[in-house]
């Protein structure tokens, strides 16, 4: 699981770093928001494996962003783990109501919050999802983020890196670019359509001449990913 990246969501610049450095001993990336505005930017931008979210925020609380994150489409399916103070049975029933899929209660151990972590994150990565990809000598590794051809490492950035892992893992498929940007963008971000022609552009440049073939225009309908002739 490490290698995965987790949004650290609370107000007390202590408590951020201590799960910072709980985090960063057990491998994993973090970035850290100290209210739901950021927290929220940050999650539709960013879309981390995992979000630590602090019940008590200053203006919107921790509660309602969960909401909010499980009502979007793009943030839907990101886990979160709520941090409270807030012992009483109803407060923790009520997280996970609001789709929160565990609960910790401060004051914890960092032992211990990084154990309930990988036991949400095992239970919320779909199967599949964690296995390497290769075709023809181009190898996606999805624990570890990185994308490397005939063995040398490419470099991509993250949009392009999650259009490169949707299409290795929907070969031989025709999207349009209205099923890309649902599926890499999330159907609720207004984007168009054309960016999706600038980000294939980047993806092929960064794939390289002897991969960039695999991402394939098909005239009036879309892209598919395919080692055989178009």
């Amino acid at each position: 699981m490490s290698g995965k990246t987790v949004l650290i969501v609370d107000d007390e610049t202590s408590i951020r770093e201590m799960i910072a450095v709980a985090l960063e001993m057990a491998d994993y990336d973090y970035l850290e928001a100290s209210n739901a505005k950021e927290a929220h930017e940050l999650a539709v931008d960013r879309k981390p494996d995992l979000i630590l979210l602090d019940w008590m925020l200053p203006g919107t609380s921790g509660i309602e962003l969960a909401r909010r994150l499980k009502r979007e489409s793009i943030t839907a399916e990101i886990p979160i783990i709520m941090l409270t103070a807030k012992t009483e049975e109803d407060n923790k029933i009520q997280g996970l109501e609001v789709g929160a899929d565990d609960y910790i209660t401060k004051p914890f151990s960092p032992k211990e919050m990084v154990a309930r972590l990988k036991a949400v994150l095992r239970r919320t990565t779909p199967a599949g999802v964690e296995t390497p990809i290769e075709v023809d000598g181009l190898h996606l590794d999805p624990i570890g983020h990185r994308v490397s051809g005939h063995g040398e490492p490419l470099s991509m950035g993250p949009t392009e890196y999650r259009l490169l892992q949707f299409f290795m893992s929907h070969q031989e498929r025709v999207y349009t670019r209205g099923q890309l940007l649902d599926q890499v963008w999330g159907g609720n971000v207004y984007v168009e359509e054309r960016t999706v022609d600038v980000h294939i552009r980047r993806l092929r440049k960064a794939l390289g001449a002897q991969h960039d073939h695999l991402i394939q225009t098909v005239r009036g309908t879309g892209y598919r990913f395919s080692n055989r002739a178009g």
